[in-house]
């Protein structure tokens, strides 16, 4: 393409115009193939799963047989669950609990090995080695070791003088809560440690210096140096906290089985017990549905307010 341009001394210039690449060679295209393995594993993996339990759950889905479409029934009998409902009350506590106690064993490691100094090293290691077990062989681990018939933890106990008989770890349920808990604390504070550990790091040694040299005390630097540009990393820690103990299901499933009397089932196990005991696929998915609805809308509030806060 041949083109005539005019200079600023008034002659003209005839010049070619040189053509424009393929489509194929533009950027447009080049970041469509960049992104094209990641979308089509999210397309597989996650929307079409997605897709196909939303519609699950408005049809009677038999594990057996053939599908028919009954919206909005398995969203009304929701309401009708009883065991569904108390799963709720109990997840919201558990989440509660093990959000607190998680948070600040893991800024309490993190603090404890922030500085370098003679052997850190060896701390950090050894407070993060649990998160390299597999939740599932973690969970068997506690069910050995807490077990009354050959498990060693009572018999150092009554050895020491601190039990007189077996204690029922997992017999009442207040005490099968807190074990969970236990466990949940030892599988995933060293994880949360090395969180932190990254945010404190962040943190600048002038700014620490600089508010020593004004004569503030550790409390003063603590709470207000620390803690405020700390607020990032604890807002991902609270994020992954949250959202874990919601979806909480290998050590309900495993430790205690729902026990005793129903009393630790968790949400996801009341989904897993209408979808392979009652064999209600399409309850189960509408259950999944809500599930996944209300953790979306919980992680959107924890982000605007944390957003407003910053």
């Amino acid at each position: 393409m041949t083109v005539t341009l005019t200079r600023r001394d008034g002659k003209a210039v005839r010049g070619a115009v040189p053509a424009p690449p393929p489509w194929w060679r533009t950027r447009r295209a080049q970041g469509w193939v960049y992104a094209a393995p990641t979308a089509l594993i999210v397309g597989v993996l996650f929307l079409a799963p997605l897709a196909l339990v939303v519609w699950m759950s408005l049809n009677r889905w038999p594990l057996l047989g053939r599908a028919t479409f009954n919206a909005p029934d398995n969203y009304l009998k929701i309401a009708d669950n009883p065991l569904f409902l108390d799963a709720v009350g109990f997840t919201l506590k558990y989440t509660a609990i093990t959000t607190v106690l998680l948070s600040a064993v893991a800024l309490g490691l993190a603090l404890l090995v922030q500085e370098r100094r003679p052997g850190v090293g060896f701390f950090r290691t050894a407070f993060f080695l649990p998160g390299a077990v597999g939740f599932a062989a973690a969970a068997l681990l506690f069910y050995g070791m807490l077990n009354n018939d050959f498990g060693p933890i009572d018999p150092i106990l009554r050895a020491l003088g601190l039990t007189d008989e077996p204690v029922k770890w997992t017999g009442t349920p207040n005490m099968a809560l807190f074990s969970t808990i236990a466990l949940v604390l030892w599988r995933f504070a060293g994880f949360n440690m090395l969180i932190l550990l990254t945010g404190l790091q962040s943190i600048p040694v002038e700014v620490y210096e600089a508010a020593r040299s004004d004569g503030a005390s550790r409390r003063q630097i603590f709470t207000r140096i620390t803690l405020p540009l700390l607020r990032p990393t604890l807002a991902l820690m609270l994020v992954l906290s949250v959202t874990g103990s919601l979806l909480a299901f290998d050590q309900f499933f495993i430790f205690t089985n729902g026990g005793p009397d129903n009393s630790t089932v968790s949400m996801v196990m009341v989904v897993y017990r209408d979808a392979f005991f009652r064999f209600d696929l399409g309850g189960a998915a509408a259950l999944s549905v809500v599930l996944l609805v209300a953790l979306v809308a919980l992680n959107a509030l924890q982000m605007r307010v944390l957003g407003r806060s910053k």
